[in-house]
C-alpha cells in the first residue's frame, strides 16, 4: 500500500508548487475535472493499469525523483494504487496516494480544472 496524504498536505503541495499531481481516472473523467496540475495515466480499466503506466510515465513523469501524489475518484476506487504501485515498480521513488480522491477535493470547494482549461 502506498503512503497516504492528506487533503491539506496535498494543497500545501499543490500551492507551494512541490508536486506532481496524477489523476488515474479515464481520459473522458480527466478532460471533465481534474486536480490543477495534474497529469492523466488511466488505471482504468484495471487490467490495462500497468500498460498504461508503463507507456505514459516516462512522458508526464520524466524525473523518478520528484514528489508524485496520484488519486482517483474516491476511498474505494483502485485506480490511484495500482497506478502508484507500478510507478513504485518503475523506480519512481516518492510515490504517495490522495485516498479520498477528486469527490473530497471538489467537496470541500477546493478548484479543479477541465482540459479546456
Amino acid at each position: 500500500m502506498l503512503p497516504l496524504v492528506t487533503r491539506d498536505e496535498l494543497k500545501a503541495m499543490l500551492d507551494a508548487g512541490e508536486v506532481v499531481v496524477v489523476d488515474t481516472m479515464p481520459p473522458a473523467y480527466y478532460a471533465r475535472e481534474h486536480l490543477p496540475g495534474a497529469v492523466n495515466i488511466p488505471g482504468f480499466p484495471y487490467e490495462e493499469a500497468a500498460r498504461l503506466t508503463d507507456e505514459l510515465a516516462p512522458a508526464v513523469l520524466p524525473h523518478r525523483a520528484a514528489p508524485i501524489v496520484v488519486y482517483c475518484a474516491n476511498t474505494p476506487c483502485r485506480n490511484s494504487e495500482l497506478v502508484g504501485a507500478r510507478l513504485v515498480s518503475l523506480g519512481y521513488t516518492d510515490v504517495r496516494k490522495y485516498r479520498e480522491g477528486i469527490e473530497d477535493w471538489v467537496a470541500h470547494g477546493l478548484p479543479t480544472r477541465t482540459a479546456a482549461g
